[in-house]
């Protein structure tokens, strides 16, 4: 093969030839050459490759990363808003278990204070409840209807508790106006010797107006206290011989005199029926018997009205 190199010099053209071996070689670099064209095109490409799916895995890996962190902090945001709502229940139970407490306090002092002995108050004693089997199929509470249901009874316990609340002050008035207002005899072992009211006086025979009744007995019998009250004079005072003077509250006080024996002092708190002296005949008296007088805001009033409530 000859090679003839054109120029526009007039010189002589200088050429060559290349035999077969040279064709070959040079053939054989052409194809080397193109060889390393293209694993240096499949190299680039292959690293290009790599570096795009690093770069897609990264974002992908990072995207994977926040939604997992985002449903995490959910998570917990439900888990927190769960156990606030479960404390604020557990506290609302609490409080419902106080007020049925109270109640069930309030209930025994008011059977207790009315004698109903065939009432029990108390968690203990579950009240009877039932019925057949429900045909349809029960559902489970939500947390809406618990909540409603929760209100609706607090709301009931508090009606109690007032209602209870007022009828125990109501019972508690009216037993201490039981136990202070002034009614039966100062000596049962005694006998009505004289009335309230004029008559002839025993010692000076002049008519005069009697302020209290005469229960006459044996000497020392007993005689007791017709209300409750507190004892504002036990002593001498004249006419009256050895005398109690209680008073009950509400105005009322009570008097019993010729006494033998008084057994109680200034200031001493008395319960209706309790024995406070015996019976005598001290002061101006004809024999053993207790004068007994009932009066309001000083006023004196016929002990007969009071004697016949018992």
């Amino acid at each position: 093969m000859d090679i003839l190199i054109v120029s526009k010099s007039s010189a002589k053209r200088p050429s060559f030839s290349i035999g077969p071996v040279g064709i070959c070689v040079f053939f054989l670099g052409v194809l080397l050459f193109c060889s390393a064209l293209f694993i240096s095109g499949m190299e680039y490409g292959s690293q290009a490759s790599s570096r795009f799916l690093l770069a897609v895995k990264g974002q992908a890996n990072s995207l994977w990363y926040k939604e997992l962190q985002r449903q995490g902090e959910t998570l917990n945001e439900v888990r927190l808003n769960a156990e606030k709502s479960l404390d604020a229940m557990a506290s609302r139970l609490s409080l419902l278990q106080g007020h049925v407490m109270r109640i069930d306090a309030l209930g025994a002092r008011l059977a207790d204070m009315a004698d109903l002995d065939d009432i029990e108050f108390g968690v203990m004693s579950t009240p009877g409840m039932g019925g057949p089997i429900p045909e349809s199929d029960q559902q489970s509470m939500a947390i809406a209807d618990l909540t409603e249901t929760l209100d609706n009874i607090e709301h009931t316990l508090n009606d109690r508790r007032e209602k209870l609340t007022a009828m125990e002050s109501m019972l508690i008035d009216r037993a201490l106006q039981e136990q202070t207002l002034p009614e039966g005899r100062p000596a049962l072992g005694g006998w009505m010797s004289s009335l309230y009211g004029y008559r002839s006086d025993p010692i000076s025979g002049k008519k005069e107006f009697h302020q209290g009744v005469d229960f006459a007995g044996k000497p020392e019998t007993p005689i007791t206290a017709v209300a409750a009250g507190i004892v504002i004079w036990s002593g001498l005072r004249y006419g009256y011989g050895d005398l109690v003077e209680i008073s009950h509250g509400n105005g009322y006080t009570t008097r019993y005199a010729h006494n033998k024996k008084n057994l109680v002092t200034v200031g001493e708190k008395i319960e209706k029926g309790e024995i406070i002296a015996l019976m005598g005949a001290t002061g101006r008296s004809t024999g053993t018997h207790v004068h007994f007088e009932v009066l309001r805001y000083g006023k004196h009033l016929n002990p007969n009205k009071y004697l016949s409530l018992k």
